[in-house]
């Protein structure tokens, strides 16, 4: 059986349809009381540039916040990165700015579930703190990555902690979290500095997120810059990671954990697109013409094949996300490689759907107002998001194909 106005199979496996697990199935029920109310809104968030917190917070009130919290934590306990994504995708279709900035908090509840029952020094604590915020809490945790100009650096403290100086760019959601985590490099007094990460609350002296995000494109996701101005981080809220500027492959293991569900904004984006121009050409009755019927055609055939890309790519990284007991390097490699595929296709893909979809629907579309117009500013962030941009994935693709990707390399 097939939804024809959303063009899936009712029942659709390896197509990004349906959930894997009880628990993705819950939080898909969840977030379908919410979803028609924030896609009402979305127009004008987005004419605004104004996130939507009053939206954030009733999902939060209904337990999204802590979907990817263990249940004995407070959280429902989804733990697939196939759900995962499926829900941002669901959140996009109604609203992408807010699929973005809650894609963060969903992977920090899969990321620190994995670092609970597998770090080592203080991040199994820490990670077991964080859980608990967001699951009973209702913490709202965004992620800061993206150095802007300088590089940002935990500097010993006299206390035995850390300072904290740098700035980050694109950090949706900032001046309305809870909490930060910050991908910093270590300045240690002696031996070679270290990846780290910094859990901070975002009441921390020195630490400025101004609400200014101006955004050609996710203008309700208040993308904003975050400054980090000597702030006090006590040793127990880092994450110590290994040496920088040396290539990690089994870190690459969780950076396919924490991000591929991304990749369900832009399909989220496309099915959207899809959705509003296949409705706009049965409004006007008729029979459509050759050319129309082509692209909408050709509109079911790219979204199907860029759905059953995803979807093999996170079954991919579910399946080798709990083999914890393999080679991690190997374990990385087969993770990323598929990741970057399918970020590729959906890139592309998505790109190109919401183009004929614009053509389908004529200049109506070309109105700040239509939504169209949002989805087309929206869907081109799927460029700018790590890991990898374009470049830097041709050149791990280029070397995993040449058989060249082997740690010790300069990352």
């Amino acid at each position: 059986m097939t939804d024809h106005a959303t063009g899936t199979a009712a029942a659709g496996p390896g197509d990004l349809t349906e959930p894997r697990t009880p628990e993705g199935r819950a939080l898909l029920e969840v977030l379908g009381r919410h979803l028609p109310r924030l896609a009402a809104g979305a127009t004008e968030h987005d004419r605004d540039g104004t996130f939507p917190l009053d939206a954030v917070h009733r999902m939060g009130a209904d337990g999204v916040l802590g979907a990817t919290v263990p249940r004995e934590f407070g959280g429902l306990g989804v733990s697939s990165v196939h759900d995962v994504c499926l829900a941002v995708k669901r959140i996009a279709e109604a609203d992408a700015s807010v699929a973005l900035s809650l894609h963060m908090q969903f992977s920090r509840g899969i990321t620190m579930s994995y670092e609970r029952e597998h770090g080592t020094g203080t991040g199994p604590a820490l990670a077991e703190r964080l859980l608990r915020l967001m699951g009973t809490g209702g913490a709202l945790i965004s992620g800061a990555l993206k150095d802007a100009g300088v590089t940002t650096e935990l500097v010993p403290a006299q206390d035995g902690g850390w300072r904290l100086t740098g700035r980050k760019i694109l950090v949706s959601m900032a001046p309305f979290a809870t909490h930060v985590v910050v991908a910093a490099r270590t300045r240690p007094v002696s031996g070679p500095p270290l990846l780290a990460s910094a859990f901070l609350p975002t009441d921390t002296p020195g630490l400025k997120a101004p609400d200014h995000w101006n955004g050609m494109g996710m203008r309700a996701s208040a993308s904003t810059e975050v400054l980090f101005e000597d702030c006090p981080v006590p040793a127990a809220d880092v994450f110590l990671r290994g040496p920088a500027g040396v290539r990690n492959d089994a870190a690459m293991a969780g950076q396919t954990v924490s991000s591929i569900g991304l990749l369900g904004v832009y399909a989220g984006i496309a099915q959207a697109a899809r959705d509003a121009a296949v409705a706009d050409v049965t409004r006007r009755g008729g029979r459509p013409a050759a050319a129309v019927r082509t692209l909408v055609a050709e509109l079911d055939v790219k979204l199907y094949g860029l759905r059953t890309a995803l979807a093999a790519a996170l079954d991919n990284a579910d399946h080798h996300a709990h083999r914890a007991a393999a080679d991690p390097h190997e374990r990385g490699r087969l993770m990323m490689a598929p990741f970057q595929y399918a970020k590729l296709i959906v890139n592309r893909t998505a790109a190109a759907i919401v183009e004929d979809c614009m053509t389908l629907v004529g200049g109506a579309s070309f109105t700040t107002d239509h939504p169209l117009s949002r989805h087309y500013r929206d869907v081109r962030a799927g460029w700018f998001m790590q890991p990898f941009t374009y470049a830097d994935a041709v050149d791990h693709l280029s070397a995993h194909a040449l058989g060249t990707d082997r740690e010790g390399d300069a990352p």
